[in-house]
């Protein structure tokens, strides 16, 4: 009785420390950069935003310390349907040479991993329609996350 007593003890007290990232990191608005929509985001986070010929918008926001790079694409959306927005996303994803697997797929976004010989790398996409606009958040391409960092990103942009 007490080793099962004991064993409950624990598995509680670690369950209660387990916090995502995501959780940790404060709202942030980005409004400013043209972006209408607030995502959780280090501290420590530095945006930039460049505006690419007037047809897309790229904000990306980066904490190196926090291991934190998300990439923000905004540009008019080439439908209103949800599901063909993120089907084209899922093409793009599939189309590299090195992808693997969709990890985990939701309504509006996924995670997907990429092999290169025996490392395996994650990515995401979350896409969000608003008006006439598409908005996508994915990882960005400075780094190599693992899934714990791609899944508290992921967590961070969604809405």
């Amino acid at each position: 009785m007490r080793i099962l007593c004991s064993m409950f003890l624990t598995l509680v007290l670690f369950s209660c420390g387990a916090d995502s990232d995501a959780g940790k990191w404060k709202p942030l608005d980005l409004m400013k950069y043209n972006i209408p929509v607030t995502i959780a985001a280090p501290d420590s986070a530095k945006v930039s935003a460049t505006n690419l010929s007037g047809i897309m918008q790229d904000v990306t926001i980066k904490s190196a310390d926090d291991r934190y790079s998300v990439q923000v694409l905004a540009s008019r959306a080439a439908s209103n349907d949800m599901a063909k927005l993120k089907a084209e996303q899922l093409d793009l994803v599939r189309d590299n040479r090195y992808f693997e697997s969709i990890v985990r797929e939701e309504e509006d976004g996924f995670i997907f991993q990429n092999m290169i010989d025996s490392t395996s790398l994650y990515g995401f996409r979350y896409i969000i329609y608003q008006g006439d606009q598409e908005f996508v958040f994915q990882n960005a391409f400075d780094g190599t996350f693992n899934l714990a960092e791609i899944e508290a990103m992921y967590e961070a942009v969604k809405q």
